[in-house]
């Protein structure tokens, strides 16, 4: 999460180009964004917070009891180069004093965030996934990134890979025998244990399904798989794939495919798990928020 966030948001030349698109004025503003950070991945709340200190505001910060280390420590280093720092980061137990907000969590801790932070100018985001359109091309060296999409952060990021669209007759084999590569998972205690279950499952209930010792596919219309399961569903027309997505784009994180294979904007294989500076969450773009309040 680190070398992400080093080399996909704090290259000089990245920064200045991102920071140029808006209307960011030189003052400091006396407002200050309240964020309360998820603790789904490592530092998921980084780019709140850079998007937040770039244009001009105090930041409040509420870290998440699951990642409650790496980020002050990261705010320590930059503080130690610029000490002024000091008193426009806070770290706090609890939101308070704030001016508008930003806050991360599951559907239902998104209602309670609706009640309490309503009457201030917020964003508040919501479960979301990841989903994949194969076309049947895919060579091994694209079915591996994809897998780096659908493994890293396993059943915890929004970014993570769960949902695949293939083609009508489509070739598992060799997308088995690549993501076999990944078999080492099995050694992860709450991997085995999903994955023994939901094998133990499915052969009793003798629902059909796909494994390689590494993963279990099975077709579902739900976005969202079990740990150490990935759904897919068949497709015998792209256009269809599209609508679909679109639907259902409220629910959808990013969509990775071969370049050109969709019109919506899409993903490379491999990059899910490695959004750059203009890749907002929930397509909600947080600096033109801040920057136009």
């Amino acid at each position: 999460a680190q070398e992400a966030i080093a080399k996909a948001f704090l290259a000089e030349d990245q920064l200045r180009k991102w920071a140029a698109k808006y209307a960011i004025t030189a003052d400091q503003k006396e407002e200050t964004v309240g964020i309360v950070m998820a603790g789904n991945i490592p530092l998921v709340g980084f780019h709140d917070f850079l998007c937040s200190f770039i244009s001009g505001y105090r930041v409040q910060v509420k870290l998440s009891d699951k990642d409650q280390f790496v980020f002050p420590y990261l705010i320590s280093q930059l503080q130690k180069i610029e000490p002024s720092l000091k008193e426009r980061i806070q770290f706090v137990p609890k939101l308070g004093q704030f001016d508008r907000v930003i806050a991360t969590g599951s559907n239902n801790t998104a209602r309670y965030f609706e009640a309490y932070f309503g009457k201030y100018p917020h964003i508040i985001r919501r479960n979301r996934n990841g989903v994949a359109v194969l076309s049947g091309e895919e060579t091994d060296e694209e079915l591996k990134a994809l897998g780096e999409d659908i493994f890293t952060y396993f059943g915890l990021g929004c970014r993570n890979v769960s949902k695949l669209y293939v083609p009508q007759g489509y070739d598992f084999e060799p997308l088995l025998n690549v993501f076999h590569e990944w078999r080492q998972l099995q050694n992860h205690p709450k991997y085995k244990n999903n994955f023994d279950y939901h094998y133990a499952l499915l052969t009793v209930n003798r629902e059909h399904f796909l494994s390689n010792g590494a993963i279990i596919l099975r077709k579902d219309k739900a976005l969202l798989s079990h740990i150490a399961g990935l759904y897919y569903e068949h497709y015998t027309d792209l256009a269809d794939v599209q609508i679909e997505l679109h639907q259902r784009r409220e629910e959808i994180q990013l969509i990775a495919a071969k370049p050109g294979l969709l019109s919506l904007d899409t993903k490379n294989f491999g990059e899910a798990q490695q959004p750059g500076l203009m890749d907002y969450a929930d397509g909600v773009d947080t600096m033109n928020w801040l920057v136009g309040l």
